[in-house]
């Protein structure tokens, strides 16, 4: 059952702009979760929400693996994320055992999600991306792996920034993030398949459930960047960085 509620937790915020990782940690404290625990349960949740990742894109993804440029752009973007994942990976494990900096990072995410009200909307289509986007997105992506940074809220944010139309933001930022999730994925099979053989049931109902509520949250946030609504996410996040850092233990 807990790991069920991860699972529901991890679906919903994967892709709102809200920090999946940085809600696991916080609600793994509550449920008194061993931390050891925590990253291995966040990476099976990973797998659900990939999947649900890749039935919604599913026409979009066919559609882009015929662009050469296209191509280009998603490489430097996961290049990009890869090199400082794999320079700071032992860091980036002991975040996921420090929620008072996840509670920091949250209220991070919240500045750049609020500062998407001032930024006027562009109507720079998908054929007109280039590579200097494709840089943006992918250092944004990679500062996203700290727990507690959304990695759809700064990556849609960057490409707003960039002039680029909202729906276009995000789809690209999904798109070009499907790599990272793999890779991911891939580092941390071990802990999955320990996880999974000493949990079996659990593991798979986190895994259900986070695909199931990971589509359900796509089509939410599609509606949201549309009309760039993102900053309402912003208050949401200081409201639960000042409560992690009342409850945490």
């Amino acid at each position: 059952m807990l790991y069920a509620i991860l699972g529901i937790i991890q679906g919903l915020t994967e892709f709102l702009p809200v920090s999946s990782s940085g809600h696991l940690v916080l609600f793994s404290q509550i449920f008194d979760i061993d931390k050891t625990q925590v990253l291995p349960i966040i990476i099976i949740c990973h797998i659900g929400t990939l999947c649900a990742l890749l039935c919604f894109f599913a026409r979009d993804i066919l559609r882009i693996a015929k662009d050469i440029v296209f191509l280009s752009h998603i490489f430097v973007v996961s290049l990009i994320t890869a090199l400082f994942v794999l320079i700071s990976r032992n860091l980036i494990k002991q975040l996921f055992q420090k929620p008072s900096l996840v509670c920091s990072a949250l209220l991070i995410t919240a500045v750049f999600l609020i500062l998407t009200q001032r930024i006027t909307r562009h109507r720079r289509g998908l054929y007109a991306l280039n590579i200097m986007d494709a840089f943006w997105l992918g250092l944004s992506q990679a500062f996203a792996v700290i727990p507690g940074i959304s990695r759809s809220g700064l990556t849609i944010f960057s490409l707003l920034v960039r002039g680029v139309e909202p729906e276009i933001a995000f789809r690209f930022s999904f798109i070009a993030g499907i790599p990272a999730i793999l890779g991911s994925f891939i580092l941390e099979l071990k802990d999955i398949e320990l996880v999974f053989n000493n949990s079996p049931i659990h593991s798979w109902a986190a895994l259900c459930m986070s695909y199931i509520f990971g589509l359900i949250g796509l089509f939410i946030l599609r509606r949201i960047v549309k009309n760039l609504q993102l900053h309402y996410f912003g208050y949401y996040l200081i409201i639960m960085g000042i409560l992690g850092f009342i409850f945490i233990k």
